[in-house]
C-alpha cells in the first residue's frame, strides 16, 4: 500500500533471480540419492543374493547322512531325499520326519566331508 508498484516489481525480479542462482544443477541434487542406492546395494542386495546363492547351492547338495539343523532349530540327520522338495530326517530316538529342503537352515556335518576325512585317515596310516 505504501510501496509503490514499480518499486514492489523491482523487488520481485530481484527475489527470482536470487533463487533462480541460487538452485543447485540437476546433478548436484540427484547426488544423494545415487550415493544412497550404492550404499545401499553394497550394504543389503548384495550380502542378500550371495546369502540366498549359498543357501540354493547347499540345499541343492544335500545327501544322505548329513548332519543339519532346521528352521525350527531341530538338528536331524538326512535319512533320504524324497524329489526335489522334500527330505526325510531322522531326529532321533527312531523319530522320523519330512520337511521342505528349503526350510534347512544349515549343514552341520556334510556326509562327504566326513568320508574325504576318513578317507584322508585311511591314506596316511
Amino acid at each position: 500500500m505504501f510501496i509503490s508498484p514499480a518499486f514492489a516489481q523491482t523487488a520481485a525480479d530481484t527475489a527470482d533471480a536470487a533463487a533462480v542462482a541460487g538452485q543447485p544443477s540437476l546433478l548436484v541434487s540427484m547426488a544423494p540419492l545415487v550415493l544412497i542406492f550404492i550404499v545401499f546395494y553394497f550394504f543389503v542386495i548384495r550380502p542378500q543374493n550371495k546369502r540366498i546363492v549359498d543357501h540354493r547351492r547347499m540345499v541343492n547338495n544335500l545327501a544322505k547322512g548329513d548332519k543339519v539343523v532346521t528352521g525350527g532349530g531341530l538338528h536331524a540327520t538326512v535319512k533320504k531325499l524324497v524329489g526335489d522338495e522334500d527330505v526325510l530326517l531322522d531326529i532321533g530316538g527312531g523319530v522320523e520326519v519330512t520337511a521342505l529342503r528349503h526350510s534347512l537352515m544349515l549343514v552341520k556335518e556334510s556326509a562327504a566331508a566326513k568320508q574325504e576325512a576318513k578317507d584322508k585317515e585311511n591314506a596316511a596310516k
